[in-house]
């Protein structure tokens, strides 16, 4: 099932500033949750140490407990992207994306506040995952919305570039998250860090969360749904069938497979693997992951750019086939004792440029799978479907099978297992240049 090149399903938007008022506002809440994302996953060994170690508790099982929590909040995204989706594509994407907006600002924003074990006993690590849920249900909710209104505003033959915003502004959340880190990490103690600095990140969302808001506010609807919404004043609409959009949402979510899985490995899970695995410092591990962000930055948007011109498969095969050859090896060059602190550094500035390949094209590729009347459903709950097994449970997989296996190549194969059945899913989108 694919939406038409230049018919109903992606319409031209009314006005060039439109299109751009759209970017901004789809853009600014994915920074918010993946600035959150990122925040997290940098601080969950000083979360797991305040909210699961009771007394007596390991280090190694507090850590698997905070993934355990980081991958509950994946699992409720599809819940999210499936509530979410069906009230976006029947009474439009901008109502649906302000109570969205709202949800995940007033959730990352409690975090911050949350007492610790130490002060609430047991009660501490459940507050801690109810929040959790409520991060995954507005999660699961964003992006199917925001893609909509990206690539529904995007003019004739540039949603890939359009798209490439969604995945853009989630480097730029991940970067603006290890950035608050390292800075705290710099200006603080470990001690100032673990015992109140870590809040000052999650407390920040507040601002920003009134001011993406402020800009839903004022976002239009966009012109396929208005159309779509006129359509069915003057008779029902003809609609997917169930099946159909079912094999398509499995569909794409094979096909994103690797760019979640990868990009989870690589520019999430990175920290605590080098500190856990490899005994690097907070510090070190921090710069490694601000370095695989910069690289996966600078390809999205050219990556979706290219993708209008030459297809969104070459681009995204490219960028999976590279991660099946190339994530081992990655990880052994880490593990060289051997090779300079400069060469690891192009090295995993590099993995990042190459899941990038696959970001860019990615939202635009997943919204023409679909027509208007099931878009904001069907691509959210394919990524989310995606996001929730492969990146939700990437840290909690690899945690635990290093611990059990003692292997520390276990990151490589597994961004590199996923990649391979992306590159078989691909396989299958027809080859056609983006429009």
């Amino acid at each position: 099932m694919t939406a038409p090149a230049h018919g109903p399903g992606l319409r031209r938007p009314l006005q060039a500033g439109q299109s751009r008022r759209a970017l901004v506002a789809g853009s600014v809440g994915n920074f918010i949750e993946w600035y959150e994302f990122g925040v997290y996953g940098y601080f969950a060994t000083i979360i797991a140490a305040r909210f699961f170690t009771p007394e007596g508790g390991g280090e190694a099982e507090a850590l698997v407990k905070t993934y355990a929590s980081f991958a509950l909040a994946f699992f409720f995204r599809p819940v999210g992207a499936a509530v979410f989706g069906r009230l976006g594509d029947r009474i439009g994407r901008r109502p649906v994306l302000i109570v969205v907006i709202a949800l995940m600002t007033g959730a990352t924003t409690a975090i911050g506040a949350l007492p610790t074990y130490a002060t609430v006993g047991a009660l501490a690590p459940w507050l801690l995952t109810l929040l959790r849920v409520l991060q995954g249900l507005s999660a699961g909710g964003e992006f199917g919305g925001a893609v909509s209104v990206m690539t529904e505003f995007a003019p004739p033959g540039r949603r890939g570039l359009y798209g490439s915003w969604q995945s853009f502004t989630v480097a730029l959340g991940l970067l603006g998250g290890a950035g608050a880190a390292g800075l705290l990490a710099t200006l603080l103690s470990e001690e100032q860090l673990g015992d109140w600095g870590w809040r000052l990140p999650f407390l920040l969302t507040l601002p920003m969360g009134l001011g993406a808001l402020w800009l839903r506010l004022r976002l239009d609807e966009t012109p396929a749904f208005a159309a779509e919404r006129e359509e069915g004043r003057e008779g029902e609409p003809a609609r997917p069938a169930a099946g159909e959009v079912a094999w398509a949402v499995a569909l794409g979510a094979g096909r994103v497979m690797g760019w979640a899985a990868a990009g989870y490995t690589l520019l999430v899970v990175l920290p605590s693997y080098l500190q856990s695995a490899l005994d690097a410092s907070f510090r070190q591990a921090l710069l490694a992951t601000v370095l695989a962000n910069l690289g996966f930055a600078a390809t999205i948007i050219p990556a979706g750019l290219l993708s209008d011109r030459i297809g969104r498969r070459p681009v995204m095969l490219a960028g999976a086939a590279l991660v099946v050859a190339l994530a081992v090896p990655l990880l052994n060059l880490l593990q060289d004792n051997g090779t300079s602190n400069a060469a690891k550094g192009v090295a995993v500035c590099a993995a990042g440029g190459v899941v990038g390949l696959m970001a860019g094209p990615g939202p635009a590729m997943l919204a023409e799978m679909f027509p208007t009347s099931v878009r904001y459903t069907g691509l959210g709950l394919a990524y989310a479907l995606s996001n929730a097994v492969f990146s939700g449970c990437a840290g909690l997989i690899i945690t635990e099978t290093v611990k059990r296996t003692g292997n520390i190549d276990i990151p490589g194969y597994y961004a590199a297992a996923t990649c391979a059945v992306s590159v078989l899913a691909l396989a299958k989108v027809p080859y056609r240049k983006g429009s």
